[in-house]
């Protein structure tokens, strides 16, 4: 049994670079607490070899990683005291840290699926590698969650108010959106991935400039689409530039009277059916994000979780994950608080103060010398 779950993350490459690949495609290559401290536990013993120069992250098969494995935190948490499903959950935090403030370069090639935990894990490599095929998302609001794994640092820190775009409705974006944003750094096309790992297996040094190098060999320049997320920045902007989520929907709403676009009925549709209060969370923690470190957001993350965990205020996040990933009936989840009218500002607040129980200790994370600034846009 246990060389089953080992094999769920594989470990390969020569003496200068170390691969780490998502090895459970059959699950989208979804996150469980056995991959990521295992991944944890090879990151840091090749941090500290002075042979290893740089680290390929991937994932098998049709996904890079669509995100954690969101059942087993559920089960988790319901079979046992909430606590339980929070140190997996810190450990999942931990380890974007880890990648976020890697001492030698990581490389990230994101084909495919990325969504929340893996959009966690790659969004703070040094190098984000992505494809025509690479469809990335955080769909979180809609099961009940809010926009978590950092993603309030490097979601609010795109051009305008295009993250708190795709943290409330859960919108989809695809590779070459993803580097004009600067959520990617390189774009190549599909049928060259492979020859990219391939020279990439070749390096020997930890210069990031030569890196750049071998990986322009093949860089693409990307087609961004006329009707691409890029292409409706100007209205995202004057729609999600609001105060609230109740304004934010109300100006997609006129904007709808006016130009009846596909995406902004979609935006809208996706905001009414997810949880309100998921909502408010995600909007309040993304603006939260966009003055902070990514300690900062990282910890605001735990506090949340562990307000949601324990059922602080909603159950929102169990009924949304049995509703949509366990029963997967066609009758939506049933929210509570069911309107965004009905969620106030002292409920929203309670996620972001300290948890009341005696032995609950905040999200402490070890200073470290190495950090990633968000790759500015390339259009």
């Amino acid at each position: 049994m246990l060389s089953f779950f080992i094999l769920q993350v594989l470990f390969e490459g020569n003496s200068y670079v170390k691969k780490v690949i998502l090895n459970r495609p059959q699950k989208l290559n979804c996150l469980n607490h056995h991959m990521v401290s295992e991944m944890t536990k090879k990151l840091k013993a090749y941090e500290i070899d002075p042979g290893v120069k740089v680290v390929v992250l991937k994932g098998n098969g049709k996904a890079f990683c669509a995100g954690g494995d969101v059942v087993e935190l559920y089960i988790c948490t319901v079979a046992g005291h909430w606590s339980y499903a929070a140190s997996s959950y810190k450990k999942n935090l931990f380890l974007d840290y880890v990648v976020a403030t890697y001492g030698k370069p990581v490389v990230a090639l994101i084909h495919g699926i990325v969504m929340g935990s893996g959009a966690g894990l790659s969004m703070h490599a040094a190098f984000k590698i992505v494809t025509e095929n690479t469809v990335f998302a955080m769909p979180e609001t809609a099961i009940g969650h809010f926009v978590d794994v950092g993603a309030s640092y490097f979601l609010s820190r795109l051009p305008g108010f295009l993250g708190e775009y795709l943290g409330l409705t859960g919108a989809k974006i695809r590779g070459p959106d993803m580097v004009a944003c600067g959520l990617a750094t390189h774009f190549v096309l599909s049928k060259d991935l492979h020859l990219v790992e391939s020279a990439l297996n070749e390096v020997t040094s930890s210069d990031t400039s030569k890196i750049s190098k071998v990986i322009r060999m093949y860089e693409h320049r990307p087609d961004v689409k006329q009707d691409g997320v890029y292409s409706r920045l100007e209205i995202i902007n004057k729609c999600f530039s609001r105060k609230t989520v109740e304004e934010i929907l109300s100006s997609l709403e006129s904007e709808a009277g006016n130009r009846a676009e596909k995406w902004i009925l979609e935006a809208i549709k996706s905001m009414k059916a997810a949880s309100p209060i998921s909502l408010k969370i995600s909007l309040k923690s993304i603006r939260e994000g966009r003055t902070q470190s990514l300690d900062q957001c990282l910890a605001r993350d735990y506090n949340i979780c562990c307000h949601i965990m324990r059922r602080t205020v909603s159950i929102d996040y169990f009924e949304g994950t049995r509703a949509m990933l366990l029963d997967k009936e066609n009758t939506p989840p049933k929210w509570e608080p069911a309107r965004l009218e009905l969620v106030s500002d002292e409920m929203v607040g309670r996620y972001f103060s300290r948890v009341d129980e005696d032995d609950w200790e905040s999200l402490q994370l070890p200073p470290r010398s190495n950090s990633v600034s968000m790759r500015r846009p390339k259009l």
